[in-house]
């Protein structure tokens, strides 16, 4: 497992690689640990020896103008910072293995692109964290990357632990191949003895308008359709619960009837979930399930817990030599 972590040093950030410990990692894996200076104004000028230096092992204009702001003192507090990080991460992992680095820039950009250059599994975020301006909050940089990462997105917030009170994981499910994945995933993961899981899926009912509701032939057709939806979500949810339980997680499953948005958030709350699992895309139907942007980046936003919205990499196609 290839993970990457964005790190700036704030309480979301410190309580993000907490959060960790609750997420059912594996005893091995690869860590990076990144941390983005945002350099608003250019460090002072470089003397004519470092300029020369700097020019000698540079490939062009752009490689002379990244060592010069490597060098620069933002830099160089975000890799102190980064590697603050990673010493913390190696108590609570000791089996992993763990990098660290610090680069200047757009914090989106630069996380989307080394997350696609390194082939990351799961990126990292805090629900909001600190930024040159102040605080960053969700709907900038984290919304972005729910959005556009290729990786899952995990929207990590720190939870107070209790003796004794188990691991509680919230999977949402509506049979899309993402869905699927997060199902997997959760099934994949080493979690604690007594951990618990609920398998959900959230049902909107078609509803007849006043008009409709006169005709009895269209009342008995939508009854049958939403009871043959009921049944199929049923067997779906508990189909999903005993592979959870094959893994050895206590699990239960639950269709319930409401909006995916709030009914998931409210569910955590009530349930003190510690994690809410969901596929990055659903099943762009009627329902309008589990659509990111809709349900999963609604969810992320308003749920007082982590959130990990897995999505399934596409894997490129083989060609032969004549390009099939």
């Amino acid at each position: 497992m290839k993970l990457l972590i964005a790190y700036d040093g704030s309480k979301c950030a410190e309580s993000a690689l907490g959060d960790l410990t609750h997420a059912g990692l594996p005893d091995r894996g690869e860590a990076l640990i990144m941390t983005i200076a945002e350099v608003w104004l250019p460090p002072p000028p470089p003397s004519a020896l470092e300029i020369v230096q700097m020019a000698s092992v540079a490939k062009g204009h752009l490689g002379l103008e990244r060592s010069y702001m490597a060098g620069s003192k933002a830099v160089v507090d975000a890799n102190a910072m980064a590697e603050k990080a990673a010493t913390r991460f190696s108590l609570l992992f000791p089996k992993w293995k763990i990098r660290h680095e610090a680069v200047w820039g757009s914090p989106t950009w630069e996380l989307y692109s080394r997350a696609e250059e390194w082939k990351a599994d799961l990126l990292i975020v805090g629900s909001h964290g600190r930024s040159a301006l102040g605080r960053l909050f969700l709907g900038s940089i984290s919304q972005w990357l729910l959005n556009e990462a290729r990786c899952s997105v995990r929207v990590a917030r720190g939870k107070l632990d209790e003796p004794d009170f188990p691991v509680r994981l919230l999977v949402g499910i509506d049979g899309s191949r993402n869905a699927d994945a997060a199902l997997e995933q959760v099934a994949a993961r080493h979690w604690p003895a007594k951990s618990e899981a609920r398998v959900v899926l959230v049902e909107q009912r078609l509803e007849l308008t006043y008009v409709g509701s006169l005709a009895a032939p269209l009342r008995r057709s939508v009854a049958a359709i939403n009871n043959q939806e009921h049944q199929a979500a049923l067997r779906l949810v508990k189909t999903a619960a005993k592979k959870l339980r094959d893994a050895g997680l206590r699990s239960r499953a639950d269709v319930i009837e409401g909006d995916p948005k709030r009914t998931l958030v409210q569910l955590a709350e009530e349930w003190r979930a510690d994690c809410i699992f969901l596929g990055a895309t659903g099943m762009s139907n009627r329902l309008e399930r589990f659509l990111l942007g809709s349900t999963a980046g609604a969810v992320a936003a308003r749920s007082h817990c982590s959130v990990e919205i897995v999505r399934v990499r596409k894997r490129k196609r083989k060609t032969n030599g004549n390009g099939n």
